[in-house]
């Protein structure tokens, strides 16, 4: 029988895999305009509002989780944390499809807003990156009851993934009187 280290290995390559696939597929996606490419799709408009409420939903599921195992709600916790996961991944499944439907809208503000909107996107965007592998591990080393393990993990993911959920809603409320 497999020891829980053992398991976490078997999800080595996985977790390898994934941290950079996704970005790199997001960043190949992001670049492709099916509509330019002379595909007769409709704009997907719509998304930007849905993905950044899913982005608040996550927020607060990561609140709630955080708040759950602080008072022993182990299930709960585990549940909130699966849901929060499954938001993260509709939110770029939206984003990536929002992205190759319409046009990237220009952010339209000056002076000091400007220069703190793209600290904010900047810093949204590269630990979006970041937080990949991080979420992860956590839930493998969860997965496979290494609870200290997940939990000292958690200590650093939790701060960077809620940070990417909130920024992700201010950068849309920034940019939102700028969408045609």
């Amino acid at each position: 029988m497999n020891s829980p280290a053992q398991t976490e290995k078997k999800y080595k390559v996985w977790i390898i895999v994934l941290s950079i696939v996704i970005p790199l597929a997001v960043a190949a996606l992001f670049g492709i305009n099916l509509r330019k490419l002379g595909y007769d799709v409709q704009p997907l408009s719509f998304l930007p509002p849905i993905y950044a409420t899913i982005n608040g939903l996550t927020t607060v599921l990561l609140i709630m989780a955080l708040w759950a195992v602080k008072n022993k709600k182990i299930v709960l916790h585990e549940r909130l944390m699966k849901t929060a996961i499954s938001c993260s991944v509709l939110f770029l499944l939206m984003y990536i499809a929002y992205h190759m439907t319409s046009d990237s809208t220009k952010f339209g503000g000056v002076g000091v807003v400007r220069y703190i909107y793209y600290f904010i996107l900047i810093t949204h965007i590269v630990l979006s990156i970041v937080v990949i592998p991080f979420v992860l591990i956590t839930y493998v080393r969860a997965l496979t009851k290494q609870f200290d393990a997940h939990k000292r993990i958690a200590r650093i993911t939790f701060p960077i993934w809620l940070y990417v959920a909130i920024t992700g809603v201010v950068v849309y409320l920034m940019i939102s009187p700028y969408y045609k």
